[in-house]
């Protein structure tokens, strides 16, 4: 029981610092869409990943095939063309694992 809540908490605070970090990105990019356009499409990216990785494991097959999917969403969801897509993708990818790496998302020893 305690893993399930911990893996909710876990989940529900990467969702909300995806949303953020999205949201921040696309406003660099010039986008008008607010936090909630962000929430959807943390929600959708989660999504997509859970979906490539249970389909093809773990691995850059995965990685690589969900990265697509999700660019494809973001560019649909934003109304974007490829090459903004593209570089908001990266930035968002850069600054999450920037964040991964500063904030830790396991819970250690109390």
């Amino acid at each position: 029981m305690a893993n399930e809540i911990w893996s909710a908490i876990i989940f529900v605070v990467g969702l909300i610092v995806s949303t953020i970090i999205i949201y921040l990105v696309t406003k660099v990019f010039g986008e008008k869409e607010g936090i909630g356009r962000a929430f959807l499409t943390a929600i959708i990216g989660a999504i997509v990943y859970s979906v490539s990785y249970f389909i093809f494991g773990s691995g850059w097959v995965a990685a690589i095939i969900g990265g697509i999917v999700w660019l494809i969403a973001l560019r649909a969801l934003y109304h974007m063309g490829w090459l903004k897509s593209l570089g908001v993708a990266v930035i968002v990818w850069i600054a999450a694992v920037v964040v991964g790496l500063l904030i830790p998302t396991a819970p250690g020893p109390l």
